[in-house]
């Protein structure tokens, strides 16, 4: 087993929807660490919303801030950082995350994450004809980052609670070990 030191980042990764930064809130709460949610660093560094940016900068624009924003939250400490769902898909990122901290990914399925998503507005990827094809082609093309974490969990059919309680046992058992 990987061992960390007590106080390194905790990164939250996975696609879109998987609660991340609800996952992120609960278990920086019982660790007592701060919860840095990514894409709000992102938005207040930029003065305008994701979809935005996006719009204005395109994914590039958008992944380049995203990196910059990493690099500065990967030096914290008691930390816990809610990604966005495309940060852990660059490699510089996920290695910086491998290397600074805890990486857990949060799974879902597409059609599960369509459903979380729906009515919510910020989701440029998913704002297609076919959202439900649109989920599923990104999920496939980024699964293999995700399945690069430390830990993951299913988060289907789960609530946040259940699911911040088994991540906290395997940091809890990472400090133990």
């Amino acid at each position: 087993m990987e061992t960390f030191e007590p106080d390194a980042p905790l990164f939250l990764v996975g696609f879109m929807a998987t609660g991340k930064t609800t996952v992120g809130r609960i278990l920086a709460a019982r660790l007592g660490w701060k919860l840095v949610d990514l894409d709000e660093v992102i938005v207040r560094e930029a003065g305008q919303s994701v979809s935005r940016i996006f719009e204005t900068e395109g994914e590039a624009g958008f992944r380049a801030r995203e990196a910059r924003a990493l690099g500065e939250v990967s030096r914290e400490r008691k930390v816990v950082v809610a990604t966005g769902g495309g940060a852990a898909c660059r490699e510089d990122n996920l290695r910086a995350m491998l290397a600074a901290g805890r990486v857990v990914a949060l799974a879902i399925t597409p059609e599960e994450a369509v459903r979380r998503a729906r009515g919510g507005a910020g989701r440029p990827l998913l704002s297609g004809p076919d959202p439900v094809a649109a989920a599923t082609a990104l999920l496939e093309a980024r699964a293999p980052f995700y399945a690069r974490a430390h830990f993951s969990v299913d988060t289907v059919n789960r609530l946040p609670q259940d699911v911040a309680r088994d991540v906290l046992a395997w940091v809890q058992q990472g400090a133990a070990a």
